[in-house]
């Protein structure tokens, strides 16, 4: 499957290779993978599952944008994690678990500025909330990149 998956991504792969090197596009395909899955499942919770409407939970009030949120991210973890894990950082000698511990650190980092950037976008600026989603999907995609690079599937020397 991992080489089916890989052969996919790698086919559309040598127009960009005078730009950007191979594990980078594989990156940015899974991740682009991810992101959209993202929109989709942000998209039909907030319109279809929560009918936009804000929600109480334990006495709190959640509002339909944050409750959206909080379960497409719940289901985008475990997508992103795997493509990452077995698609794109295959070097790291770290253990799984290690992995995953420091992929969840990234990943909950990620939704604490999700919530604040989506919070500010929506309710001080009026934007829509799908489009509050992409835009700061977008500069997530960034931090995660390099955070994923670097911390939670480095390749120990």
């Amino acid at each position: 499957m991992r080489k089916a998956i890989l052969s996919l991504i790698d086919f559309f792969y040598p127009p960009f290779s005078r730009w950007i090197p191979q594990h980078t596009f594989r990156y940015l395909a899974t991740g682009g993978s991810t992101f959209a899955a993202g929109i989709v499942i942000y998209y039909l919770v907030y319109n279809f599952v929560l009918h936009q409407q804000d929600i109480r939970v334990a006495g709190l009030l959640v509002t339909a944008p944050i409750a959206a949120l909080a379960i497409e991210s719940i289901i985008t973890f475990f997508i992103g994690f795997l493509l990452n894990k077995y698609l794109v950082f295959t070097q790291s000698n770290l253990k799984g678990r290690v992995q995953l511990f420091r992929y969840g650190s990234i990943v909950i980092t990620n939704i604490m500025l999700n919530y604040a950037f989506i919070k500010v976008m929506v309710e001080a600026f009026g934007f829509y909330p799908t489009i509050a989603k992409i835009v700061t999907s977008i500069i997530l995609a960034v931090f995660s990149y390099f955070s994923q690079k670097h911390f939670s599937f480095r390749v120990k020397k």
